[in-house]
């Protein structure tokens, strides 16, 4: 009597070529799954996107002596939007001799058009990045010239609670502080009544 069944032991060659052509399409298959996240990697997320770009901020309604309110920040780090009074602006001047860089010399804390007494474009309008230079904490804003309770003499500027530091209204650290340099201008410019965060004047050197 013939026998018609088929045998499956490893003499079988058709049942190995079945079953070797099977596992390398399967594997074939699960190393493409695998393969997505990491060949997603190679692209920068939205969020590392954002980081870096421009941020654009109203200005029009800056109240005098306070910190631009809501969040606002670039590349990761707060960004601090004061609007001066006179009064502010001619205070600078008479701490020159109290601040460590008076005039801004460092080049790496502000761009050359923010390297004058104002530390800015527009006199009454500052822009800093609001990390304290020396642990990288966040200096609060105290804009009215009257006694504090960390300094008696204080003629209004950043005072950092976490290790003391102090700062001018134009962002200057004072003489002998645990901070060894001026908070940091970021690059930007006005367009209207909206403040760019990122990008430097047109024809900005």
């Amino acid at each position: 009597m013939a026998n018609n069944e088929v045998h499956d032991g490893p003499g079988n060659p058709g049942r190995r070529r079945f079953l070797t052509a099977t596992t390398v399409v399967v594997g074939a298959v699960g190393a493409g799954f695998a393969a997505v996240p990491f060949i997603k990697s190679w692209n920068p997320s939205a969020r590392a996107k954002v980081a870096g770009g421009p941020v654009t901020v109203n200005v029009a309604n800056l109240v005098a002596g306070q910190i631009l309110g809501g969040d606002v920040a670039w590349r990761g780090q707060p960004v601090y939007v004061i609007k001066r009074t006179p009064k502010m602006l001619e205070m600078l001047p008479q701490m020159d001799a109290l601040v460590a860089d008076p005039k801004s010399q460092n080049i790496d804390q502000q761009p050359k058009y923010a390297q004058n007494e104002h530390r800015s474009l527009k006199p009454d309008v500052l822009v800093l990045i609001g990390v304290c230079t020396h642990l990288g904490c966040a200096p609060e804003l105290h804009s009215e010239v009257k006694p504090e309770p960390f300094d008696p003499d204080w003629k209004g500027g950043f005072f950092c609670p976490c290790h003391k530091s102090k700062y001018d209204m134009a962002g200057r650290v004072l003489k002998s502080q645990p901070a060894p340099a001026n908070l940091p201008v970021p690059p930007y410019h006005f367009e209207g009544d909206s403040l760019v965060i990122g990008i430097d004047p047109p024809g900005a050197a």
